[in-house]
């Protein structure tokens, strides 16, 4: 007799692409598909508010992983199909939930925050957002129960608007915005909800003059490929483990369809890590001249600049700058700038192809054998010994991840 074939279930993703987070949820769901299942996955270009799709309600589907709101909910009961809600704003029953940990999101913002030197933390958020409202209320048990004080703002909007137009700021929300952002005594370190609204405080930042990081040191979260990169400057962030959540997402799914009954908690998985950039890279001080001399530093260190260039951009004399940054700082203005140009030649045989040749200049550097010098006393390293070392690891990741 000929062998039966197995028919494939259909799998509909009501998932956004036009975020960073949902699309490493929809590369945690392919990866078990690929792996571990017999599914034929439907998804379509969509937005993280859109309604459910007519060819949903005219498909024969197995199962539904989506980001579930009062909007769509009744339509997907309708179907009579097994579905997991990644987006969690809402309770349902009988619906199983993934979820980023929030709590562990603003305990990886306040201790990088921390770990920088802040001692005045801050946090801009929605009022009417479920993930703005957990990560402040996190914020605000860690800070008081380090007694550090901590300011917040939210912009207030309609309960139950949808998410793109929570997150939608008008000129007159970014006079409020502004404002408070004035008010703010430097240095802060100022943790926003999302990367959305992180971009948005660092325009104003720029508009207002605020020195960032200096004045206000801001991380988000997303880790959005877009969004961070393009800001400015480069907005830190906390990557979540959205990929992870996808995939356990479809491990539930999974077991529903074989007749397991759903898990009745939300499941909530811890962010992977802090991708920090220039929104916080900095030690922060109180002394504002350092502060300003810092930033000096950052932004001219590769331009090839030494001590001599620092003391005659300062209002203090040589012996007052040498002893100030070491109090502040326990190093010295040459070490400052030696940290600086070693993390961009890092970077740039991270992120490139570079030649140590072609690098050089671009690190503050006259010639590639003095760059090797001091990249091999900082790091330990020869530069050519970083690079291949990085290699690997990615190498390394891409298995893991296959």
């Amino acid at each position: 007799m000929p062998r039966k074939v197995k028919t494939r279930r259909k799998v509909a993703l009501l998932i956004e692409t036009s975020r960073s987070y949902g699309r490493g949820v929809l590369r945690g769901i392919a990866r078990f598909a690929r792996t571990r299942s017999h599914w034929s996955l439907l998804h379509q270009e969509m937005t993280i508010d859109v309604s459910l799709p007519d060819w949903m309600k005219e498909t024969a589907i197995s199962g539904v992983i989506g980001r579930i709101s009062p909007r769509n909910v009744d339509s997907l009961r309708k179907l009579n199909v097994p579905c997991v809600d990644v987006r969690c704003s809402h309770r349902f029953e009988g619906i199983p939930q993934v979820e980023t940990d929030d709590a562990k999101v603003a305990e990886l913002a306040f201790e990088h925050l921390r770990e920088r030197g802040f001692r005045r933390f801050a946090f801009c958020g929605f009022q009417h957002a479920h993930y703005s409202l957990a990560r402040l209320d996190r914020l605000r048990q860690l800070a008081h129960a380090a007694g550090l004080p901590l300011d917040a703002y939210q912009t207030a909007n309609i309960p139950g608007a949808p998410t793109t137009i929570l997150e939608q700021t008008d000129a007159a929300e970014m006079k409020r915005i502004s404002r408070w952002l004035r008010s703010l005594a430097p240095p802060t370190g100022l943790f926003v909800c999302n990367d959305i609204r992180g971009q948005q405080v660092l325009n104003a930042c720029r508009d207002l003059g605020i020195a960032v990081p200096d004045d206000i040191g801001v991380i988000g979260v997303d880790d959005d490929d877009a969004i961070c990169p393009l800001s400015d400057p480069p907005l830190s962030s906390i990557r979540p483990a959205s990929e992870q959540i996808g995939y356990r997402a479809a491990e539930i799914l999974d077991a529903m369809m074989n007749g397991h009954t759903a898990p009745h908690k939300t499941e909530f998985v811890a962010p992977k890590e802090v991708v920090q950039r220039l929104s916080t890279q900095v030690i922060a001080v109180e002394d504002r001249e350092i502060a300003r001399v810092c930033r000096f530093i950052r932004e001219h260190a590769c331009d090839g600049i030494d001590v001599q260039d620092v003391a005659e951009f300062t209002t203090l004399s040589r012996r007052q700058l040498e002893r100030r940054f070491q109090s502040e700082l326990s190093r010295t203005p040459h070490q400052e700038i030696t940290n600086i140009q070693v993390a961009r030649v890092r970077r740039l045989l991270y992120e490139t192809n570079m030649t140590l040749e072609q690098i050089a200049p671009l690190a503050g550097y006259r010639h590639k054998e003095s760059l090797s010098a001091v990249f091999k006393r900082e790091t330990g390293q020869t530069p050519g010994e970083f690079r291949r070392e990085q290699m690997g690891h990615d190498s390394a990741d891409i298995e893991r991840n296959a």
